[in-house]
């Protein structure tokens, strides 16, 4: 199925997961508005851009950085992009932040970091996207699969990740007349730099031992599910859908 005439935004956009959907999706013809979070991300982007260009000369891609933890900044990377492309079609939030502590250790300033990067932005890129988003566009967001997990250590990054479902499924109701699909997508553990420096040796062989081949959940498991998702898959709204290899279920 073509994207062509189709705009994506992508934020967290530049690496890792967000970068392998920017493949899938330019692949298809869609128009690329990626956003990173730091200017450590910039030769970052720079590599994805140029990769891109030289895989999909005809796609349109533009980069844009910002700090989405206001409803001010997530409005003006929105504003941006419809200025540039004229339009959002699709837009896939990846902007996520780990921390496995002990709930005793984790300090207020930690907690509401926590809640910042991966609840209260979730809320008003899926608001804006309410907005701006063109009818039977697509909204998705990236959230884990600890979700279904009966385990210590993750309570403020399963615990800000949680309210992101009630987000999903009630933009997912109000937009249904207008035939837009809200999703939230939740791998396991994925093997990128973000999810190394908080897991000892032995925490991530136990991650490994509870998924399908032995292994982590990889980015190349979870793209093709976010295209399909704003493909042929739009008749599903409202859900969370847990591809983790058999790591968790509910």
């Amino acid at each position: 199925m073509s994207l062509q005439g189709k705009v994506a935004l992508i934020t967290g956009g530049a690496k890792n997961l967000g970068a392998a959907i920017a493949n899938e999706l330019a692949a298809l013809g869609a128009g690329l508005a990626l956003h990173y979070n730091s200017l450590k991300s910039r030769d970052d982007a720079a590599r994805l851009e140029r990769e891109l260009k030289a895989k999909h000369p005809d796609v349109r891609v533009r980069f844009y950085q910002g700090d989405l933890t206001t409803e001010a900044a997530v409005d003006t990377l929105f504003a941006s992009a419809m200025a540039d492309f004229g339009k959002v079609d699709i837009v896939i939030n990846t902007v996520g932040k780990v921390l496995k502590k002990p709930i005793t250790d984790i300090t207020e300033a930690e907690y509401d970091d926590m809640f910042a990067v991966n609840s209260k932005a979730a809320f008003f890129i899926l608001k804006a996207g309410a907005r701006h988003v063109s009818d039977g566009g697509k909204l998705i967001t990236i959230v884990t699969a600890l979700l279904a997990a009966f385990t210590g250590f993750y309570t403020s990054y399963a615990g800000s990740k949680a309210p992101v479902e009630h987000f999903t499924r009630g933009v997912a109701k109000e937009l249904q007349p207008r035939r837009v699909s809200v999703n939230a997508v939740a791998p396991g553990p994925m093997d990128t730099p973000f999810f190394y420096p908080q897991e000892s040796d032995d925490a991530v062989a136990f991650h490994k031992s509870q998924a399908l081949d032995g292994r982590l959940t990889e980015v190349q498991d979870i793209a093709p599910l976010v295209r399909f998702l704003v493909t042929e898959g739009s008749w599903i709204t409202g859900q969370t859908l847990f591809a983790n290899g058999g790591y968790t279920t509910r």
